[in-house]
């Protein structure tokens, strides 16, 4: 029976957990690779599908794919 509840039908449409963009620093040999985040910070997630030096989106630890290469712009409101 499908749902008549206008948030349960939205929250179908997005993904749930932790999403952020880094760079790929190195890529380890046991399908896992290292990236610095916006902040400088450093972690370690699953898989190795983009190259080094390459932006990639993370999403729960994860790397779901390449991220575009845009400039970065810090607003204070």
């Amino acid at each position: 029976m499908a749902t008549t509840n206008i948030w349960q039908q939205f929250k179908v449409l997005t993904l749930e957990g932790v999403r952020v963009v880094a760079t790929i620093t190195a890529n380890n040999g046991n399908g896992t690779s290292q990236t610095t985040l916006r902040d400088g910070s450093v972690i370690t997630v699953k898989r190795r599908s983009v190259n080094v030096g390459e932006k990639a989106f993370i999403l729960d630890g994860e790397i779901k794919g390449t991220a575009p290469n845009l400039a970065q712009y810090e607003v204070e409101v």
